[in-house]
């Protein structure tokens, strides 16, 4: 499927707005799945994760415009898809961002453990469910519009409005937040991200890049939370990949350590990113 050359505006109807997000994201998953299928690079794996993510948050973002039995199959078949590549992913980022320094026998555990996670993203992304997926995916961008005369603006000021709100009441008293309160606050506002994303170009507003880059923060400051929890995750999938002539035991305690760390600076950073992202200006209603 060529990239589309239409551009999102506020006099579109949001079915259309839809397909044409769906179809941009099908041309980034067709270009990633590539590099998973013939490489062992990073980039491959990430970026078909990204691309699942972002379709998924557009059939939530757009649900009130279109939400047929088709729309919540192709959805439910990306978070699968998603899945099944997740594994490959987290234990890189674990071995690459969140680990400080990790010792040679754990690097060659976690090596044969990411060769077993690359190949079921493999499977996933050449089987006979994924090859259903991708026609679906491309009949359905390729549907006429609905004739329905809602313009784009007007969905999204309501839509942002909505999912805003709701990011406020999840972060309210902040400081006394749990982690699975956090987590919910985590997902209110990566959601809010993506439809500020997708929604921009339907308000020409320069308060628009600003908002953005604040639930970007925000988002980059819980996920730092998270990282602890995916932390502990891939440690225990370290450990019960060893082999029994393999002592990694003392390793992994110091990695689980370093993991833990750190969680009053991480809270700080996440005080500052609540602070700058309430105090921004909501691009939609200016």
């Amino acid at each position: 499927m060529a990239a589309p050359a239409t551009k999102l505006s506020s006099e579109m109807a949001p079915d259309v707005a839809l397909r044409l997000i769906v179809a941009n994201c099908h041309v980034d998953l067709s270009k990633y799945r590539a590099i998973v299928l013939q490489s062992r690079r990073s980039i491959g794996i990430h970026q078909t994760r990204v691309a699942f993510r972002r379709m998924r948050a557009a059939f939530s973002v757009f649900r009130g415009a279109l939400n047929g039995p088709n729309v919540r199959a192709l959805s439910a078949e990306a978070k699968w898809l998603a899945g099944e590549c997740a594994p490959a992913r987290d234990l890189h980022v674990f071995l690459t961002e969140t680990a400080e320094e990790v010792p040679p026998a754990v690097s060659r555990i976690a090596a044969r453990l990411a060769a077993v996670h690359l190949q079921r993203a493999r499977a996933a992304m050449s089987g006979a469910r994924y090859n259903a997926f991708d026609r679906q995916l491309v009949a359905f961008a390729a549907q006429p519009p609905s004739g329905r005369n809602t313009r784009l603006d007007d969905f999204g000021r309501e839509v942002l409005e909505k999912r805003h709100r709701k990011v406020e009441r999840r972060g309210r008293g902040l400081e006394e937040l749990d982690a699975e309160e956090l987590h919910e606050l985590r997902i209110a506002i990566k959601k809010q991200r993506y439809a500020a994303t997708f929604l921009q170009p339907a308000f020409a507003s320069a308060a628009a890049k600003p908002y953005i880059e604040s639930t970007v923060r925000l988002q980059g400051a819980l996920g730092a939370l998270n990282d602890r929890a995916v932390a502990a995750q891939m440690l225990a999938d370290i450990a019960t990949a060893t082999r029994p002539t393999e002592d990694v035991a003392g390793a992994l305690k110091t990695l689980a350590k370093q993991a833990a760390g750190g969680d009053k600076r991480r809270r700080r950073k996440l005080e500052r990113a609540w602070k700058d992202f309430k105090k921004t200006e909501r691009f939609w209603l200016a």
